[in-house]
C-alpha cells in the first residue's frame, strides 16, 4: 500500500514498534517460508489483448471437463436453468457491490431481501443474513455466535466434512477457545458420546444433515441432548436435501448453516461459493454480516434498507465478535434466482431424483462387488468398499470421460444427482468391471 498511502520511515518504525515487531517481514512470520516470494513475483512485460487471449485460451484447454460426474463431497453438479445465468450476468447485478446507499441501491437490496426470505423458508428459521463466504465459514461463524463468558467450548461431529472441521478449528484456535470432535459410530455421530461430552462449558454443537458420508443423522434426538444441557444446536444442511427432509426449524436447531453452491452455482475449482446462515429470532443481533429489511419511505412506498449490521467490524469494532464485513452478493443473487425459477416443487423434485438415483447406483455397485461401508438411510452420497485400488479405478474411469467417486479412508465416496442418467450409471458399472478383469 506504500504506493497509495505514503508514510515516512520514521512513521513506519513507529507503527512497527507500536505492534511489537521490528520489520515488515515479521508480519509474515507465521507464513511458511516456501510460500514467501523473497524477490517478488516474476511478472513479465505487458502483452497485447490478442496475446493475452491466446495464452489464456491455451491454459483453459488444459482443463478437463467431465461429461459424467459421480463425485460430490461438498460441491455438486446440478441442473441450472438458463434464466439463472441470464439474470445474474446483467451488468447492473454483476458490477454492483455493497449497497451502502440505500436510496440508490433498491434493486440490490431487494435481491438480497428475497434471498434471505427464501433461505428462511428453506430452513424453517426466522431470520437469515445476507450470506458469508462459504459453508465452512458459516459453520465457524455460527460457533462464534454461541459463545459467551460462561460457555466457550464448541463440539463438532467427526462425521462433518473435513474442511468444515478444520475451518471451525482454526476459528476456535484464533479466538483462544476449545473445540472437540464427537466420535463417529458406523458413519454417524455417536449420540451417546455426545451426551457424555456435554457439560456447562459447551456453548454450541455442530452436526451436518446429511453428513460427510451421505448418511442421515437423528437430528431431533441430537437437538434434545444439546438443549437439555443448555447449549445451542447448529445444524449444517445440504439445501437441496432440505427440501424433502425435516427442516432445521422442525429439528429445533438454533442456527442453520450450509454451502449454497447447489443452488444454481456452477462447479468451480475453489469457488466462489456461498455460505448461508439462518437462525431463531432470539439470535438476530448475533448474526454476522448484514440483514436487509423491508420498510416504507417518507411517501409510504415499499423500500429496502440495511436493517442490521451490528456485529461488523466498522460498527462498535472494539466489541465485535466477527470480522465478516462483506458478503457473497452475486452468489446470493444466483441462489435467489435459482430458487425462484425452480420453485418449491422444482427443488423437491430435484431432491427426490437425487435420492432415487443414488439408491439405484448403490444397488448396482453392490451387485458389482462394491459394498456399502455404512448402514442406515442416505440422501445422494454413500461410501463403498473397493475390490481394486481406488486410484487405479479412478484413473480408468477418467480415461472414459467419467469422474468417479472420491477416494476416502473408508473406501470411495460416491454421489448421484438428477444429472446422472440411468445409462450413465450403467456405463459406469460396465467400465468399472473392466478394471477387475
Amino acid at each position: 500500500m506504500g504506493n497509495y498511502l505514503s508514510s515516512t520511515d520514521a512513521q513506519l518504525r513507529e507503527m512497527l514498534h507500536e505492534i511489537g515487531i521490528s520489520s515488515l517481514a515479521d508480519l509474515y512470520a507465521k507464513v511458511p517460508a516456501h510460500l514467501i516470494l523473497k524477490d517478488g513475483p516474476a511478472i513479465p512485460e505487458g502483452k497485447s489483448e490478442l496475446e493475452v487471449r491466446q495464452i489464456l485460451t491455451g491454459m483453459s484447454e488444459e482443463n478437463k471437463v467431465f461429461p459424467v460426474i459421480f463425485r460430490g463431497a461438498g460441491a455438486y453438479r446440478h441442473y441450472i436453468p438458463a434464466i439463472v445465468d441470464t439474470v445474474v450476468s446483467k451488468e447492473t447485478f454483476l458490477t454492483a457491490y455493497t449497497p451502502y446507499q440505500a436510496e440508490i441501491s433498491q434493486g440490490i437490496l431487494q435481491s438480497i431481501f428475497e434471498y434471505q426470505t427464501m433461505i428462511c423458508e428453506l430452513t424453517g428459521m426466522s431470520i437469515s443474513n445476507a450470506s458469508v463466504y462459504d459453508g465452512a465459514t458459516a459453520a465457524a461463524e455460527a460457533a462464534a455466535m454461541c459463545r459467551d463468558k460462561k460457555r466457550s467450548k464448541t463440539l463438532v461431529s467427526a462425521a462433518v466434512h473435513p474442511d468444515v472441521i478444520e475451518t471451525v478449528r482454526t476459528y476456535c484456535w484464533a479466538a483462544g477457545h476449545e473445540m472437540e470432535l464427537i466420535p463417529v459410530g458406523d458413519g454417524k455421530t455417536d449420540l451417546a458420546a455426545l451426551e457424555a461430552m456435554m457439560d456447562e462449558t459447551v456453548s454450541g454443537v455442530y452436526l451436518a444433515q446429511p453428513n460427510y458420508y451421505g448418511l442421515l443423522e437423528d437430528m431431533v434426538k441430537a437437538g434434545e441432548i444439546i438443549h437439555q444441557n443448555g447449549a445451542r444446536f447448529i445444524m449444517g444442511i445440504n439445501p437441496i436435501a432440505a427440501a424433502i427432509l425435516k427442516t432445521p426449524g422442525e429439528c429445533r436447531a438454533d442456527i442453520a448453516v450450509g454451502e449454497g453452491q447447489p443452488l444454481g452455482i456452477h462447479l468451480g475449482f475453489g469457488g466462489p461459493y456461498l455460505g448461508f446462515m439462518a437462525a431463531t429470532e432470539e439470535l438476530v443481533r448475533k448474526l454476522p454480516g448484514r440483514i436487509v429489511g423491508e420498510t416504507r419511505d417518507t411517501e409510504g412506498k415499499r423500500a429496502f434498507v440495511l436493517t442490521l449490521q451490528a456485529r461488523e467490524q466498522h460498527i462498535r469494532r472494539e466489541k465485535a465478535s466477527s470480522n465478516i464485513c462483506s458478503n457473497q452478493a452475486l452468489c446470493a443473487m444466483t441462489a435467489a434466482v435459482y430458487m425462484a425459477s425452480m420453485g418449491p416443487e422444482g427443488i423437491k423434485e430435484t431432491a427426490r431424483q437425487c435420492m432415487a438415483k443414488a439408491h439405484y447406483l448403490a444397488a448396482e455397485l453392490d451387485a458389482a462387488g462394491f459394498k456399502r461401508v455404512h448402514k442406515g438411510e442416505f440422501f445422494h452420497e454413500f461410501v463403498t468398499t473397493s475390490p481394486v485400488p481406488a486410484e487405479t479405478l479412478m484413473k480408468h474411469l477418467e480415461d472414459h470421460g467419467i469422474l468417479g467417486g472420491l477416494p476416502v479412508e473408508e473406501g470411495i465416496l460416491w454421489c448421484a444427482t438428477e444429472m446422472n442418467r440411468k445409462q450413465d450409471m450403467d456405463r459406469l458399472i460396465k467400465v468399472m468391471k473392466e478394471v477387475g478383469k
